[in-house]
């Protein structure tokens, strides 16, 4: 039931209190909300160079609208209309400070059924951040009725890609060999991860052709290695033996095509092959999911088979793993919920679901055949008498084939406003594989995805000579 304190219920001395912890996504809602973009709020070298702080502080205001936030919740509550409010700032509130606000009613004004109350906020440290009065009109009714539902009001900002490049930033800079960067794209990109510093790049390629690209786009690689080729065939052959060596742990697709430079991985005498098929992943953050979705294969193989789709899924496994989600929840995607042996997809998925339950697939939670809607949505799959541990809480998706799975990734980027990420595995190293049409986040999140991957093999979190 919503509940509220009228004017005459209203006793001087009556307080409400609440404590918030602000934290990055705090501080990125508050900067959309209100057009506050302010680098102090964002950089620490801003905040060091414009304020002499050590680090970000959030908005000032993030504080008085949680002064409000208790005003329009709990007293008075539902109903309550702001007159005035005046606010002193006495000092910073940093990313995990927490702010205890309290209010206190001082004043009643029966002429207009205003009340004026005392607002103070406090930090963890019990230093006073701000203080103030706030005069409001307080509600003269109760409400009637049950609370409004307010489960669909939610705001899922894209922090997954951030926060994983924040992550690798702990790890030691791998070194990753970039086949042939002789565009500005495919450059940028390397050098973007370098300056993340998350890789240290070799760029691989004519040197005359790469350096007059930076020239021409003002891009300055002057300390970064270069391995010297004729052609784009020979970067790839040069990319593939540093990784083959171990004088790089990861490999990056430059402005070659992208079949040349399978061909030179696939080799097998001298490529990067393994034990495990070589596939592709997404990873997509998408606005209206709680996390990363993963999104396999879209890219490389066309029509997999049973004995495809357990590389596929295996590789998917790894990465999942490697990037700390220990147990991944695997959804086998088809048309039905239902075993159609007019539907080929669904025949593997009951394959593959009973193979994980003989110990052939380890290390996740596999259900299949799900449609689209069972899983991603609870609720759909409620309706539909489905008891699944994976429906709604999906971490991967395993694709039928190539077109349903490009369809899918590219709906979500472009209806929905994704960012993906790409990346090839089953090879020696991680292969970030990426697009012209990838945005440099894009292209930034796919080379965190493969240092990830390499450092938790090299950490031993994954196994075997794939990744």
């Amino acid at each position: 039931m919503i509940s509220n304190k009228t004017f005459d219920e209203i006793s001087i001395g009556d307080t409400a209190r609440m404590s918030r912890t602000l934290t990055k996504r705090d501080v990125d809602m508050f900067a959309v909300l209100s057009g506050d973009m302010n680098p102090t709020h964002f950089s620490d070298e801003f905040s060091m160079m414009l304020l002499e702080r050590q680090k970000v502080s959030g908005h000032s205001m993030w504080g008085g609208a949680l002064i409000s936030s208790l005003l329009g919740n709990d007293l008075p509550g539902p109903g309550t209309v702001y007159r005035s409010q005046q606010l002193h700032f006495h000092g910073a509130v940093e990313l995990g400070d927490t702010l205890t606000v309290t209010i206190m009613a001082k004043e009643k004004r029966s002429e207009d059924k205003t009340v004026v109350f005392q607002c103070r906020a406090l930090n963890q440290r019990d230093e006073e951040i701000i203080t103030g009065d706030a005069i409001v009109k307080a509600p003269t009714k109760k409400p009637t009725g049950d609370a409004v539902l307010l489960e669909d009001l939610r705001y899922h900002p894209r922090r997954a890609f951030q926060d994983l490049i924040e992550k690798v930033r702990e790890y030691e800079p791998l070194v990753m060999a970039v086949c042939h960067p002789c565009s500005r794209t495919s450059l940028e990109g390397a050098m973007d991860a370098a300056e993340a510093s998350i890789a240290r790049p070799i760029l691989v390629g004519p040197a005359e052709r790469i350096q007059k690209v930076a020239d021409e786009n003002e891009i300055d690689i002057q300390n970064f290695e270069i391995a010297d080729t004729k052609h784009s065939h020979d970067s790839a052959a040069k990319a593939v033996e540093l990784c083959r060596s171990g004088e790089a742990a990861v490999l990056m697709k430059g402005s070659l095509h992208t079949d040349e430079i399978m061909r030179a991985v696939l080799k097998r005498d001298t490529g990067l092959r393994t034990e495990l098929r070589v596939s592709h992943v997404f990873i997509i953050d998408v606005p209206t999911y709680p996390k990363p979705l993963f999104v396999t294969d879209a890219a490389i193989n066309i029509y997999p088979n049973l004995e495809d789709k357990v590389h596929i899924l295996k590789n998917a496994i790894r990465l999942a793993q490697s990037l700390e989600i220990e147990e991944p929840k695997v959804a086998i995607l088809s048309a039905v919920e239902t075993i159609n042996p007019k539907i080929p997809s669904t025949l593997e998925a009951a394959a593959l679901c009973k193979m994980a339950e003989r110990g052939q697939i380890n290390g996740a939670v596999i259900d299949g055949p799900l449609a689209f809607d069972n899983a991603i949505s609870k609720e759909a799959a409620k309706i539909k008498g489905i008891q699944s541990r994976v429906a709604g809480e999906a971490d991967i998706f395993l694709v039928p084939d190539l077109e349903a799975g490009n369809m899918l990734a590219k709906q979500l980027q472009y209806l929905v406003d994704a960012d993906a990420a790409g990346i090839v595995l089953g090879a020696r190293v991680p292969f970030v594989l990426t697009s012209r049409a990838d945005s440099p986040k894009a292209r930034l999140a796919s080379c965190a995805v493969a240092v990830a991957v390499a450092s938790a093999k090299r950490q031993g979190k994954i196994g075997g000579g794939a990744v």
